[in-house]
């Protein structure tokens, strides 16, 4: 599969969570251009603030590898990572960080703290914005068009 794919495949967890209520936000892991975690947004379903699509993508990730390096993984995701997911997204050491829309107002990429550019960062994947943008963002605006 290639990034597109592997995006599509992170849009589908993300439908998913919208249908079941939760924001629409979908992730996947891939290590040797293979699936090794899909996981969307459970923080209404868990009652937890820190059950983002991309810590628990992590945490099932970590689970098949054996390790809490993930150091040759490749992480999709279809918005911009929060300030917490890309903690999380460095202390595993993911290798690439790519995600479709980009979140002004609580991203931490490449708005807000751009954690990865902070000197304090203990490490900064290879970051690819805008993979399936058009999509994840239209997905984004008709759940929350539906709740207003």
């Amino acid at each position: 599969m290639n990034a597109p794919s592997f995006m599509h495949l992170a849009l589908k967890a993300a439908e998913s969570a919208g249908t079941s209520g939760e924001v629409p936000i979908g992730c996947v892991v891939v290590r040797d251009n293979e699936v090794i975690a899909t996981a969307a947004n459970r923080t209404l379903t868990d009652r937890d603030p820190t059950a983002h699509a991309e810590l628990l993508a992590l945490r099932q990730a970590a689970q098949v590898i054996g390790s809490e390096r993930l150091v040759d993984c490749d992480l999709y995701v279809t918005l911009e990572p929060c300030t917490m997911c890309a903690g999380g997204i460095s202390f595993a050491r993911i290798r690439r960080l790519y995600y479709g829309a980009a979140d002004p107002k609580g991203g931490a990429v490449d708005s807000g703290v751009r954690f990865f550019a902070q000197p304090t960062c203990h490490h900064a994947p290879e970051v690819y914005s805008a993979v399936g943008e058009q999509e994840a963002a239209t997905l984004l605006r008709q759940f929350f068009k539906a709740r207003r």
